[in-house]
């Protein structure tokens, strides 16, 4: 009897020992295709350690809650929560048991089945979403259109709704059209088109798209009266399957496209900028163009990043020379589309006058009617003396050359401005594109892109612009 008090006494103390239990439900165990199922785990218990549960049947959690309640039960206080979890499940499936910690001990819970029952989908349905595609099987980057059509009927009443888009994996999305709206008959239409290029080759598959939709119920109150209610349901689109295949070998870009050049001048002044555009227009993976950058023997190039807007590329390049050249074709090496061949387009070369070019001296050597003959001695002696004469000319030079650096070394900003006139905004631009990265250049290769290629005529800081020249043209 005495042991029956202590074990009695214990209990008294601790009653959420004989409770601690933890148990998972459903709100249904079957349910259509889109209905929302709510998942909940009732723990009795005082410390509660919450789980961390974001997806149930390989469908995310899209809400979750919880609730507690305090209990007398014969003197004894009891404890529990019921934490819920929202979801909408795409496939029937058992949720394994749940583990979790409860006043220092863990807890499972029982594990529950859902059954999904497939509904058929009516042809006058309140909503509808599909997904169509221009094209089943594609090339590692070739573009193709998909379409998401969201139809609904006009007397159908949504008093909210939440938009998710397919998951695209393996895919590039070039470009997304802003939602267009129409009727067709009974139907008003939301129709949203994405332009998209496959990364990889393979089977690849576009998911499905969830449109979930608010509409207002009725549900009876605990006294059997009609109450509103709002229910969710979410509709499915269907999933799409796509073959990539891999690129013919030598071609890098897939596509339709036509390429040309733009010199702003035939003709320029020594050390003069000469602007080209390049642009290509077409439809393909321009993202995997390089750069148009071409090496000319004796003529410095600069190029500028590749501008991508819709079909159109564009590339701005400056030539600066103080002798004639020739600009060489730009080319494009692409598999065309629409012959299913290798192809190659390219642009005209370009021949650029540089007025006051610097010509190259010929070397005219003349040969005299006589012959004559060095004698041996003669041509040693000459030799001889020579020698003699060029260590001298050689020292008198080098030490010319020495002085000559002392006295000019304090005049070497005013040289360099002179080499190529800063006031030539051009040349300017061009001298200092190569230390755009620093941010005091940066704010004058602005202001000159601006004045050369947008007429802004802002005008410079003289001082600044001279000790930014000095510090990174001159050193």
């Amino acid at each position: 009897m005495k042991n029956l008090g202590k074990i009695i006494f214990i209990f008294l103390l601790f009653p959420h020992a004989i409770f601690a239990s933890v148990k998972a439900t459903l709100d249904s165990n079957y349910v259509e295709l889109g209905d929302t199922v709510t998942y909940s785990l009732t723990i009795s218990g005082d410390d509660v350690k919450r789980p961390n549960i974001s997806t149930l049947c390989d469908s995310d959690v899209i809400s979750s809650g919880s609730q507690r309640s305090i209990q007398m039960i014969n003197g004894d206080v009891k404890k529990s929560y019921i934490l819920s979890y929202k979801f909408v499940p795409q496939q029937s499936c058992e949720i394994p048991p749940i583990s979790l910690e409860v006043d220092g001990k863990v807890e499972q819970s029982n594990s529950v089945s859902l059954k999904i029952v497939s509904g058929v989908v009516k042809k006058d349905a309140s909503f509808m979403l599909t997904l169509t595609s221009d094209k089943k099987e594609v090339f590692v980057g070739e573009p193709f259109r998909v379409t998401l059509l969201f139809k609904q009927r006009e007397d159908a009443e949504a008093v909210d709704s939440k938009f998710e888009a397919p998951k695209l994996k393996g895919f590039w999305i070039k470009e997304q059209s802003k939602p267009t709206r129409y009727r067709d008959g009974r139907y008003v239409i939301t129709k949203i088109t994405y332009t998209m290029a496959a990364q990889r080759v393979g089977d690849l598959t576009i998911s499905k798209a969830q449109m979930r939709i608010a509409s207002r119920g009725n549900t009876t109150d605990p006294w059997g009266g009609w109450m509103p209610q709002i229910k969710w349901k979410t509709y499915f689109s269907n999933s799409l399957d796509i073959k990539v295949k891999p690129l013919p070998k030598g071609a890098g870009l897939i596509g339709d496209f036509s390429i040309k050049a733009i010199a702003d001048k035939s003709k320029i002044n020594s050390n003069e900028a000469l602007n080209v555009i390049v642009e290509v227009d077409g439809i393909g993976n321009l993202e995997d163009i390089k750069s148009f950058k071409p090496y000319i023997d004796g003529v410095s190039v600069f190029d500028e990043k590749i501008v991508i807007k819709g079909n159109k590329l564009t590339q701005k390049l400056a030539f600066v020379a103080d002798k004639d050249f020739t600009i060489p074709p730009f080319s494009l090496k692409y598999f065309d589309t629409n012959s299913s061949k290798i192809k190659t387009i390219s642009t005209n070369p370009i021949n650029i006058k540089v007025n006051g070019a610097k010509n190259n001296a010929k070397l005219t050597i003349k040969r005299s009617n006589k012959s004559e003959v060095v004698q041996p001695k003669t041509l040693t002696t000459i030799k001889y003396e020579t020698s003699k004469l060029l260590l001298v000319f050689v020292f008198l030079v080098g030490l010319a050359c020495g002085i000559i650096f002392m006295l000019l070394k304090s005049y070497r900003f005013k040289a360099k401005e002179k080499s190529f006139n800063i006031k030539d905004e051009k040349v300017l631009l061009m001298k200092l594109l190569p230390y755009k990265e620093n941010i005091d250049v940066k704010e004058i290769v602005d202001i000159l892109e601006g004045n050369i290629y947008h007429n802004k005529g802002q005008k410079l800081d003289k001082k600044r612009l001279k000790e930014i020249v000095k510090r990174y043209l001159v050193g």
